[in-house]
């Protein structure tokens, strides 16, 4: 096979990259009363759910380190990115998202969601 043969073989393995990504941006505010062991614990179930919904693209999260003083008591916000609405639309209903929702209800003062197409 030659240096061009192998390439292209190499080349149709690779996923081509998307377009755009829907990015869902979760803040939350958590309870002054909730303890810290218990955020983490929902710190890790939030992690977790890329394992349970194959929907989602990639995951991330972190603490609110911004200056500014800006951020109205939101200090952890989280970043699901999928590949489609329609992948969305099977999280947003998926049990081990309504499970989440459950475990966290009590503990949050308030959250914001904002979902917006990246280029």
């Amino acid at each position: 096979m030659s240096n061009n043969e192998s390439k292209t073989a190499n080349e149709s393995t690779k996923e081509k990259a998307p377009d755009k990504l829907l990015r869902h941006i979760v803040l939350f505010d958590f309870k002054d009363s909730v303890p810290a062991d218990s955020i983490t614990i929902i710190e890790k179930a939030f992690g977790n759910l890329p394992n349970q919904i194959p929907e989602i693209h990639s995951f991330e999260w972190g603490l609110n380190n911004s200056p500014e003083g800006l951020n109205k008591g939101f200090k952890h916000c989280f970043l699901v990115t999928f590949l489609s609405e329609e992948d969305r639309a099977l999280y947003l209903p998926h049990p081990a998202h309504q499970a989440f929702v459950d475990l966290i209800g009590p503990s949050v003062e308030d959250v914001l969601v904002l979902d917006y197409w990246a280029d």
